[in-house]
């Protein structure tokens, strides 16, 4: 092959390279949200610089637009100033619904915070400009419903580095009950603990979900910017505990898919009946932010012998989720 076209071919990969990045998604700490036949994804900063949150709609996880309506290409749920708490610091959003109501629950000034809307598209609002618990910082909230009804609000609480607590949570007055403040577990394993970047222990990201009378807590390890931050869980027979943790986790880090700071993120289920972890990664080898947006495919095994399930990851078919 001639030199001129070789140069040709790697121009092109170069260009094409390029163009796949600039139609990336940013959204680090994200969240996927599934209803009506669509899923609807925001997170941490994201292709925009405004202070909130703003989603992006996609049926199919690969392709994704903002919403009819948005503005210069960005639709925000939830902004600075606008009947909601905070003013800085807006990270790890979750969306959950009850009945006709919308409940985005985020992190703001170091304060987990709920805001409610009639509509999934927001705007999320405030009635009284609160956080949730402002007694003590405690960041990244994930909010779980289980089958009796009760409400439970995981999150993060900072005692020389971050623990997940749980607390049974009041939907309607946006408050836990502290008298049933938990700690869920300390730092344990070797990977939650890795030296490539010393810090105070670290736990965070909480998802939850309840199987077959399982409680399956979801959670990473290690620093935001350690090569190693990653994904493990562990499994309880009630919503405070105890935890036992996994041996094969971590289940996604980047040994298993190839990117570093693999981590924080959400498990949903598809409109394909699939469940999918969404996820982010460091932007490259070289670089924590900004941080890329990644989705897998999750391999859910039940073991007859445990009694419970067991986790791991669909590697090939990690996808890369691109705006239109």
């Amino acid at each position: 092959m001639k030199p001129i076209i070789i140069s040709c071919i790697i121009l092109l990969t170069a260009l094409q390279l390029a163009a796949q990045e600039n139609r990336e998604i940013f959204f680090a700490d994200p969240t996927i949200y599934v209803e009506g036949g669509k899923y609807y994804m925001t997170g941490t900063g994201g292709n925009h610089g405004r202070p909130g949150f703003n989603v992006l709609e996609s049926t199919d996880l690969k392709s994704w637009a903002p919403p009819a309506g948005a503005t210069d290409s960005v639709y925000m749920i939830l902004n600075k100033g606008d009947a909601a708490y905070g003013t800085r610091g807006f990270w790890a959003p979750q969306i959950l619904r009850e009945r006709d109501t919308y409940y985005l629950a985020y992190t703001a000034n170091e304060q987990t915070v709920l805001a409610q809307s009639k509509s999934v598209l927001g705007p999320y609002r405030q009635k009284n400009i609160t956080p949730i618990d402002g007694s003590v910082k405690n960041i990244d909230p994930f909010i779980f419903r289980d089958d009796d009804g009760k409400y439970y609000l995981y999150h993060v609480r900072f005692n020389n580095g971050n623990y997940l607590w749980v607390a049974e949570f009041d939907l309607k007055t946006g408050k836990l009950k502290p008298e049933t403040l938990k700690r869920c577990f300390g730092q344990t394993e070797a990977w939650e603990a890795t030296p490539n970047y010393k810090s105070a222990p670290i736990m965070e990201g909480p998802t939850v979900v309840k199987l077959q009378g399982k409680y399956y807590l979801f959670y990473s390890a290690n620093h935001f910017e350690n090569i190693d931050y990653s994904v493990g869980y562990a499994v309880s027979d009630t919503p405070y505990g105890p935890w036992v943790k996994q041996r094969n986790s971590p289940i996604i880090h980047r040994s298993l898919l190839g990117e570093n700071g693999s981590g924080h993120g959400d498990l949903f289920e598809g409109l394909d009946g699939q469940l999918y972890y969404v996820y982010h990664v460091h932007f490259d080898r070289g670089r924590v932010s900004p941080r890329r947006t990644r989705i897998v495919p999750i391999v859910k095994q039940w073991d007859a012998e445990a009694g419970l399930y067991k986790f791991s990851v669909k590697a090939p078919e990690v996808i890369v989720p691109v705006l239109k």
